[in-house]
């Protein structure tokens, strides 16, 4: 026999609701026990966006076995409701901060990830890792996964995971920049763009003969990427990219 409870969600968690259920309380219909981790994922709101679930005025957790008549309120990190419960703990949902902020991005976000490292950002991506890999690297290395894909982040050992809603590649940027306060750390060029790893100063002398002749006549200072030994030097690419991450850091980027 189907049951019923009355659910209403806040903040961006609406992001993910058809129009005409965004920011009301609405009902859900359920025929057997279920977690309220499982029924919110139901309705199509990944567990990585949560942080509060209040039921009936008392928070709960994930786990929580839903029960018919429950009113139930759902609410995203930024998002803090004023609860009166004397005799209850409130239960974040969201795992502890992370030291370091890591990431591991999917398929559709390659430009993202030439961003983050451009700032200095620990930043996994690879067009050919499939969403089993995905989850397991996010797991297994504690790594922030970035997705347009909200089924992905509903893989149950993804712990630190997050929905990117913009589409234009310097907008998601700056979306990542605010939604994990990170600009404190940038660190301009300190990755290789292209495979990830740490960059370094190099003589000129040991990467001269790799250099074209136009580069070794008119640049001195030169960096190298410890894995993959790919050679960068302040040229004209270097000034674009510097006068981007400038405009990245006001929010001062194209619509």
């Amino acid at each position: 026999m189907s049951q019923q409870i009355i659910i209403r969600f806040h903040g961006q968690l609406n992001d993910f609701l058809q129009a005409q259920l965004k920011d009301r309380a609405f009902a859900v219909a359920f025929k057997k026990t279920r977690s309220v981790k499982d029924l919110i994922e139901s309705i199509g709101i990944p567990h990585t966006e949560i942080d509060l679930i209040v039921c009936d005025d008392k928070s709960v957790a994930f786990d929580y076995q839903v029960q018919p008549g429950d009113r139930i309120e759902v609410y995203p990190l930024s998002v803090s409701p004023v609860l009166s419960q004397a005799d209850h703990a409130i239960v974040h949902c969201q795992p502890e901060p992370l030291s370091e902020h890591r990431f591991v991005l999917d398929v559709h976000l390659g430009k993202l990830a030439s961003y983050l490292r451009m700032l200095g950002f620990d930043t996994l991506y690879r067009n050919d890792y499939d969403d089993p890999v995905l989850a397991d690297i996010s797991a297994a290395e504690q790594r922030i996964l970035l997705t347009c894909d909200r089924m992905l982040l509903m893989r149950k050992q993804v712990s630190y995971g997050y929905y990117v809603r913009n589409r234009r590649p310097q907008q998601q940027l700056l979306e990542i920049l605010s939604r994990y306060e990170l600009y404190s750390q940038i660190k301009p060029f300190s990755r290789c763009m292209y495979c990830n790893g740490n960059t370094r100063a190099v003589s000129k002398r040991s990467v001269e003969t790799r250099l074209l002749a136009k580069t070794r006549k008119h640049y001195n200072d030169f960096y190298q990427c410890d894995t993959c030994k790919k050679i960068y030097w302040k040229g004209s690419h270097y000034q674009e990219m510097k006068k981007l991450i400038d405009r990245f850091k006001t929010g001062d980027v194209y619509k």
